[in-house]
């Protein structure tokens, strides 16, 4: 009987220690502080993934910028620092120029999906970067310019930014600068807080949602509409990695992340609207571009963009190739209209 039941428990303890060994590990980052909605999810893909792949696949989340700075995250997922990086392909941009399709689209990732534009960008990445790029989370969120004092306009009826110290990043620059004339102050998100709090800027570019968490709302009075652009937020997987993985891994990461595309368009609908209600219940006031001043707004913002892919593209191996697919799956100019 002794026999038996010593038997017994190391069938069991062979068992488990053979589930623990086939369980595969994939390290990751985040590019922003766990306290942004962003973040918040990204981490929620996590989890939906961990749970899917008990036994089979669990992702491992190192941290954010304080364990990779947020701006070296992608050449460290590329060189297999780490796995996985949940980033803006605006931190990559001199590598991967055709990231601004995303930038300028008027689509969300469930559209893009659907048409084949992920696919087309997944397979940029391999050939660019020898990434995997598993997938534009939080997509259909557009940016607002937000303002400290009240905005000013031309007897146009534009907008004008002489005299406005406007914190600029690598995602609106060209609009900003190109089109806008705006003198900028290139700032990562981490310091905007304290530049606000100094004086040092007085308005920015920032999302529809996520300045109540950043508590920069604190100093902007002002949101301007229309909103322009689009959140470039997507998955980077080391392509050696994935590779590395079993089929049966693989799988569970792909359907849990194409699931997610879809859940995080919806969840950050709703955040926009409570945000937006928060904001206008604390005092936050709306002015808007209208007519013709509008009109060249929110295409400025596009085609400056478009300028600015082309040329970069235009300097690396393949050149323009791809130029017109990713503006014709990416934008959709009748819903422009």
């Amino acid at each position: 009987m002794k026999m038996t039941i010593w038997g017994g428990i190391l069938a069991s303890s062979t068992l488990l220690a053979g589930l623990a060994q086939a369980e595969e590990k994939i390290s990751a980052v985040h590019a922003f502080p766990e306290s942004l909605i962003y973040t918040k999810s990204f981490l929620s893909f996590v989890d939906k993934v961990n749970e899917a792949g008990v036994g089979v696949v669990q992702i491992d989340v190192r941290g954010g910028p304080e364990a990779i700075g947020m701006f070296q995250q992608p050449d460290a997922v590329r060189d297999g620092v780490v796995d996985m990086v949940y980033t803006p392909g605006s931190f990559y941009g001199g590598a991967l120029p055709e990231k601004d399709a995303m930038v300028a689209s008027n689509l969300t990732a469930i559209e893009t999906r659907a048409n084949g534009g992920i696919e087309l960008v997944d397979q940029i990445h391999q050939e660019k970067m020898g990434l995997k790029y598993l997938g534009w989370f939080d997509s259909g969120v557009c940016y607002n310019l937000w303002t400290r004092d009240e905005p000013k306009f031309d007897a146009d009826g534009n907008l004008e930014v002489d005299g406005l110290k406007l914190r600029g990043n690598n995602v609106y620059n060209a609009f900003f600068t190109n089109y806008l004339n705006a003198q900028v102050i290139d700032l990562p998100t981490g310091e905007v807080y304290s530049a606000l709090q100094r004086g040092v800027v007085d308005a920015t570019g920032w999302t529809q949602i996520g300045l109540i968490d950043l508590k920069w709302n604190e100093f902007l009075n002002y949101r301007i509409e229309p909103c322009f652009f689009s959140t470039d937020l997507g998955v980077i997987v080391n392509n050696e990695k994935w590779d590395s993985l079993s089929e049966e891994a693989r799988k569970i990461v792909q359907d849990v992340a194409i699931q997610h595309e879809k859940d995080s368009v919806a969840a950050l609908r709703i955040k926009r609207d409570e945000d937006f209600a928060a904001l206008d219940a604390a005092g936050m006031k709306v002015v808007t571009l209208e007519g013709e001043a509008k009109a060249n707004y929110l295409a400025a913002a596009r085609e400056k963009t478009w300028e600015r892919m082309k040329s970069v593209m235009a300097e690396q191996p393949g050149g323009t190739a791809n130029y017109d697919r990713l503006l014709e799956l990416f934008y959709d100019l009748n819903a422009a209209k």
